[in-house]
């Protein structure tokens, strides 16, 4: 059976995630000990044990939350289970490739540390941070980073929903985008607990050293259409996908956009989140209500899951 299937990014992560994949299926076990032994730190405790202040650092978070998007794919792969196009939010993007065959799950381990620390490192080169922006337009949220730039660096980082955009920067460039943004009539505005301006010009640096990474790493043609962030159109180019992923770094994650298309484009009745937590399903309830997303994370989603299907099959 094939269905559209989303990937999460960071901000999905939580202690405990995918310990019961690792607990009941010999494959979970392989990959996180083949994860430990490329890593230079122990991924499987931090993802079981915390604690959540060091999970949560964007060097850890992503690897972790790749290998557990790995796993629940693999689950539902071994059940038979196959994707009809794949998209991924931001650090998602990577676990989409791997399951449209663009990237071998090695190959994505070692990218997406890489990527973490440089992002991570970035931040402490040269500081900035984020903030969700709630209610308000993206005309008028771009108007207003143009607005409170001041010279500074200050953009759209993230179309999340019609609803929630993330704007990202030089540190008083948020600030000042803040006050603009809620003068402009947005119902909220929350800094956000990050360690970089991401999806931001401040990310250039990093930007540069994955694209030598990149440069040295096996793209095949995609299997099946991968919606791109930067572009939030579908291409199944394996060149075209790995220009796309250094551009990510430094231009906007148009979800929004890539959810409209894949909803456009798809006839199931159902989308799969395979991956920790439900934050693509709380997305996707702002995007299109009528869109049913099922967060597949845990071994008890995914069991009741591929029973339901195997069931309806029967």
């Amino acid at each position: 059976m094939r269905t559209p299937m989303i990937f999460p990014g960071q901000a999905s992560q939580f202690v405990g995630m995918a310990a019961d994949l690792y607990e009941s299926h010999e494959l979970a076990r392989q990959r996180f000990d083949q994860a430990n032994e490329a890593l230079d730190f122990d991924l499987k405790r931090l993802c079981f044990e915390g604690p959540l202040e060091e999970l949560t650092e964007t060097r850890y978070a992503q690897p972790a939350i790749l290998v557990a998007s790995a796993l629940a794919f693999d689950y539902l792969t071994s059940r038979g289970m196959e994707p009809s196009i794949v998209a991924g939010h931001s650090l998602g993007e990577y676990s989409a490739l791997v399951a449209a065959g663009v990237l071998r799950f090695e190959d994505a381990l070692s990218l997406v540390t890489l990527r973490g620390r440089l992002m991570f490192e970035s931040g402490e080169k040269t500081p900035g941070t984020m903030a969700a922006v709630l209610g308000l337009g993206r005309q008028d949220v771009e108007a207003a980073c143009e607005t409170a730039a001041q010279g500074e660096v200050l953009q759209l980082a993230n179309l999340n929903s019609p609803a929630q955009m993330v704007i990202s920067g030089a540190v008083e460039a948020v600030a000042r985008g803040m006050e603009a943004c809620m003068e402009a009539g947005a119902k909220k505005v929350v800094p956000l607990p990050v360690s970089g301006a991401f999806h931001s010009q401040l990310m250039a640096s990093a930007a540069g050293e994955l694209a030598a990474k990149l440069e040295t790493t096996e793209f095949s043609e995609a299997s099946i259409p991968v919606i791109a962030n930067v572009t939030a159109q579908p291409t199944t180019s394996g060149d075209e996908l790995k220009q796309l992923l250094i551009e990510q770094l430094t231009r906007p994650v148009l979800w929004s956009d890539s959810m409209q298309h894949l909803i456009g484009n798809s006839e199931e009745a159902s989308i799969l989140e395979v991956g920790p937590g439900r934050v693509l399903m709380g997305l996707m309830r702002q995007i299109d209500r009528s869109v049913k997303v099922l967060p597949l994370g845990s071994l008890e989603a995914l069991e009741d899951y591929c029973g339901q299907e195997k069931e309806a099959g029967a």
